[in-house]
């Protein structure tokens, strides 16, 4: 029995998207992964097709719909082997913050042109010295009449130089307790004193653009804060369990996809006059790994179906984020040993994907952070 009921609109969006990407993503994949960032014109034509944001409601030009179409659209991005295109971010991640917290006229002002593709989004949380400790985040915002003054340091941001506005996570140097003292505020590209810095060079994710943003006396209006003063930190936390399932759902399907094509590949290959497929070690790895797999989906297929009905499942999100970005790295590095001397060869898609799973452990929280998170909930 299928966990998630899937309807014949949200099949016939998949086959959409599918072809879009197709179209407007994969030929350009590798182009994209040697300049380091994606078009923004991808984006806009992204929006265009009504692929951004599906689930802000209507009144501010989405869709509305369901969670599952975000399921669909993260498993089909995570498909294309282009991590750059990071549009789960933006729409399920960073974009919800303000319409879940912004006030009616920022609502107004940002989220018609996130849905469009005329806006794209990043949160910077991630400092240099202030990575998963929230409480020792440096960057400070400090009120001077209608305005508070920023300044601060952020590192790691995804999306950071294609990025037209950033959730930016400050903390208030007048408030002793960093939990109390948080903020979060909607930061414009071209305020004066936000600049953003090269394009970090990391070893996989090479096609998302991943930059340092800088903060240097920028005047941000008050009333670009997201919700009531310092209510920073628990709107994180809200956001934390989307976050993860997120990161979570991009594994799995990142998993599955490297395991076909290695599954494809070992059927091509020959190794003394027949396929590798047929080596009976390789049939055992090829099982074991599809086993982790499986065990995988249906976890984070559980998962989202709890989601969607409103259940709290930080404890369980946690620990499906840590054992699925394990598992993808697990498969990633099976699916190099059985692809042999071709593995580490551009040419074959398996080496991208072996550098690009071994982030996923440690974005969106550690999983040494998610382990400690389900060890405190379950009284350890």
């Amino acid at each position: 029995m299928e966990i998630l009921n899937y309807t014949e609109q949200h099949r016939a969006f998949r086959e959409r998207v599918r072809g879009f990407l197709e179209q407007e993503v994969i030929p350009y994949a590798d182009e994209w992964e040697q300049s380091g960032i994606v078009p923004r014109s991808v984006w806009k034509k992204m929006g265009e097709q009504g692929f951004l944001c599906t689930g802000v409601p209507k009144a501010y030009g989405g869709a509305g719909a369901d969670f599952l179409y975000s399921v669909i659209l993260t498993e089909e991005l995570t498909r294309t082997g282009c991590t750059g295109l990071a549009a789960p971010l933006h729409s399920d991640i960073v974009v919800p913050y303000i319409s879940s917290f912004g006030s009616e006229e920022l609502k107004k002002k940002y989220l018609p042109g996130c849905v469009s593709g005329d806006i794209i989004t990043a949160v910077a949380m991630t400092e240099p010295d202030a990575g998963s400790d929230l409480a020792s985040m440096g960057t400070t915002a400090v009120e001077d009449g209608d305005h508070v003054v920023i300044n601060g340091q952020k590192t790691f941001i995804s999306n950071g130089l294609n990025c037209d506005l950033v959730v930016l996570a400050t903390r208030d140097p007048d408030v002793g307790n960093p939990y109390q003292g948080m903020d979060l505020y909607l930061v414009e590209e071209g305020t004066p004193g936000f600049e953003k810095g090269e394009k970090l060079d990391k070893m996989g994710w090479r096609s998302q653009d991943t930059a340092e943003l800088f903060f240097r006396d920028c005047r941000v209006p008050k009333a670009n804060r997201l919700g009531q003063k310092g209510g920073g930190f628990m709107m994180l936390m809200d956001k934390l369990q989307p976050e993860r399932l997120v990161c979570a759902i991009m594994a799995v399907a990142s998993a599955e996809h490297i395991l076909e094509l290695t599954i494809r590949h070992c059927r091509d290959k020959l190794d003394l006059g027949r396929p590798l497929l047929k080596g009976q070690g390789n049939q055992f790895r090829i099982v074991e790994m599809a086993t982790e797999v499986k065990l995988g989906r249906t976890f984070i297929d559980k998962l989202i179906a709890d989601h969607m009905e409103g259940k709290s499942v930080v404890v369980e999100v946690s620990m499906a984020k840590y054992w699925t970005t394990e598992m993808a790295q697990r498969i990633a590095d099976g699916c190099m040993e059985l692809y042999g001397c071709d593995g580490i060869s551009e040419g074959f898609p398996v080496a991208r994907a072996w550098r690009d799973a071994r982030i996923m452990s440690i974005f969106a929280g550690t999983n040494e952070i998610m382990k400690g998170i389900a060890a405190k909930f379950m009284g350890l």
